[in-house]
């Protein structure tokens, strides 16, 4: 039976993809929305977007996904429920001299996807000097000796955890939309067995059920504990973003520069205006954390994993040398749901009628985030997941895929810790 707006949906999750689908499918006139999230605020500590800020760009070895990212740029620049959180600072990617080949190649298919792009008409400087890093960021004063890469003016940063806030108060106040928070949903209901109707949830106080015409997986790295058939499709898999803390003079003197990111090193932000942050997160394959063959999230994710911090250091000596000895502060693990090829998965899970899943941001979904939550109306109200990319896929080894724009290897964190 086709959705109707007068359906009841319920949304497991209240993160960027939780809330970006309530927010759509709420303003198209949907008027039975709930959504639950085990945080008692949002963003949940555990979100992957409660975070300083996350790049906003349209680079990708594949151009089906630079043209949704220009869709969500325009909503970051435009729409004024996300453009006070958008910072159009531009993004300089590049490879360190001792860079990898893959590094290097991963870079030319990113600016291939996007240099003859009409949009990008006067927006990319080549960097093939220290002197042209000088030209785009004068207050990066490391030493980049070989450094090589572009300048892309039409991309920057979004204040992620700002925004996600913003779109809860947001949701919170529109029409059909009941957010309960400090629910943590433990198991499925169904009409007639794991096979039947996807009818609700139950959370582990044991003393709520939650029902629902459609229920809605949006719990990003988690989602195995409650769904194991994401099989092997789904590995949660965390990296380190840490910080460090600028006084108000240096603040300023870095304010406006691009966001940079060395493809072999990592990247890091201009300084936050509010706290004088400034965020760093070192490169790599990622880290995992595996149990009966599974990998899912910490619990407790404020921890560096050995080795981390010295990459965190050689970043800093690489661009910002006079900080490289300066103490890291509020340093975290961010766990993604990372898929085999990099894709999203939106779609019905199958023999599973009326539970959907929406996950597998593999580290590149939060830009997308005034975008997203229109894809999931789509496949509700298509009554089938059409963009073939995005389909749920069996016996997809997320865990053995060498992700192709990411250097190094993926290490449990049993082998450091």
């Amino acid at each position: 039976m086709p959705l109707t707006k007068d359906n009841s949906i319920l949304i497991v999750g209240g993160g960027t993809f939780g809330l970006s689908t309530a927010y759509h499918l709420a303003q198209a006139g949907y008027t039975k929305i709930t959504i639950l999230d085990k945080g008692d605020s949002i963003p949940s500590p555990l979100s992957a977007g409660n975070d300083l800020n996350k790049i906003v760009r349209a680079e990708y070895e594949d151009p089906f996904y630079a043209e949704l990212a220009l869709s969500a740029i325009a909503e970051w620049a435009s729409n004024p429920l996300f453009a006070p959180h958008y910072s159009q600072v531009g993004y300089l990617l590049g490879n360190s001299a001792a860079a990898p080949e893959k590094s290097k190649r991963s870079l030319a298919k990113s600016l291939a996807s996007i240099e003859r792009h009409p949009a990008f008409a006067k927006q990319i400087t080549a960097i093939n000097s220290r002197d042209d890093v000088r030209a785009v960021a004068p207050a990066l004063d490391g030493p980049m000796d070989g450094w090589t890469g572009y300048f892309n003016r039409l991309a920057g940063y979004a204040r992620a955890a700002d925004a996600l806030r913003s779109v809860y108060v947001a949701v919170k106040e529109m029409p059909g939309v009941d957010v309960r928070l400090g629910r943590t949903v433990v198991s499925l209901n169904h009409e007639d067995g794991n096979a039947g109707l996807a009818v609700g949830v139950n959370t582990a106080s044991g003393k709520e059920t939650y029902t629902a015409d459609l229920v809605i997986l949006t719990l990003g790295a988690s989602l195995a504990n409650l769904l194991p058939s994401i099989g092997q499709q789904i590995t949660a898999k965390s990296w380190l973003i840490t910080h460090i803390q600028l006084t108000a003079e240096e603040a300023v003197q870095l304010e406006g520069i691009p966001v940079t990111y060395s493809r072999d090193l990592g990247f890091f932000f201009e300084p936050d205006r509010q706290t004088g942050l400034l965020k760093i997160s070192p490169s790599g394959a990622g880290f995992t954390n595996r149990n009966n063959g599974i990998s899912v999230p910490l619990e407790k994710n404020d921890f560096v994993p050995p080795g981390e911090e010295e990459a965190v250091r050689n970043i800093l000596r690489e661009h910002l040398p006079r900080f490289a000895d300066r103490p890291l502060v509020n340093s975290k693990m961010c766990w993604c749901a990372d898929t085999a090829d990099s894709e999203y998965i939106i779609d019905f899970v199958p023999e599973r009628k009326g539970l959907v899943v929406a996950t597998g941001d593999s580290g590149h979904a939060f830009k997308m985030f005034p975008v997203m939550g229109g894809w999931v109306r789509d496949l509700l109200e298509k009554g089938q997941q059409d963009v073939a990319r995005w389909r749920w896929k069996e016996g997809n080894d997320a865990a053995a895929a060498e992700v192709s724009w990411r250097v190094g290897s993926t290490r449990d964190l049993s082998e450091v810790l």
